[in-house]
This record gives C-alpha cells, structure tokens and sequence, in this order.
C-alpha cells in the first residue's frame, strides 16, 4: 500500500484577515443587508465606521464584527431602540 501525504487544510485565517478592507457589496452580505440599506447608514451615521478614497467605499472587517457585538441583546426588554 502506498502512502499517502496528507495536507493539513488551513482552517484559521490569516492574521490580517480582520484587518483587512472588503467593499460595500460585501459588507452587505456579511452584515445580512442590502447595499442600499448600508448606503443609508452612512448617511444617517448608523452604520459601521467605513473608509473613503475617492469614489471607493471600504470596510474593515474587525469594524464589522465589533459593531454588531455592540448591538447584541440577551432579552426584547433590555433593548432600547435609539
């Protein structure tokens, strides 16, 4: 029997990958919502912190994550809606 090499698959990701920026369309599908809902936020204040160069519209991932930690709950009574 031969045998065969087994390659470990990487399952953490890089160590800037919270770091890293990511567009708008993909902020909206990690955070669940549309593009123009997002596009709203900006405008309103609401939303993650983004960045702007240009035209461009970029999100850092570790923004992202912690913003919505920000709005998590433990029960309908302990949120206020602001």
């Amino acid at each position: 029997m031969q045998q065969q090499a087994i390659t470990a698959v990487q399952t953490t990701p890089p160590s800037n990958y919270w770091d890293g920026l990511i567009t708008e369309t993909e902020a909206a599908d990690y955070l669940c919502q549309s593009v123009r809902t997002i596009q709203k936020w900006r405008v309103t204040g609401y939303g993650p912190k983004f960045y702007k160069s240009g035209r461009s519209v970029r999100y850092r991932r570790r923004d992202l994550s912690e913003w919505i930690e920000q709005r998590s709950h433990s029960s309908t009574s302990s949120y206020s809606a602001v």
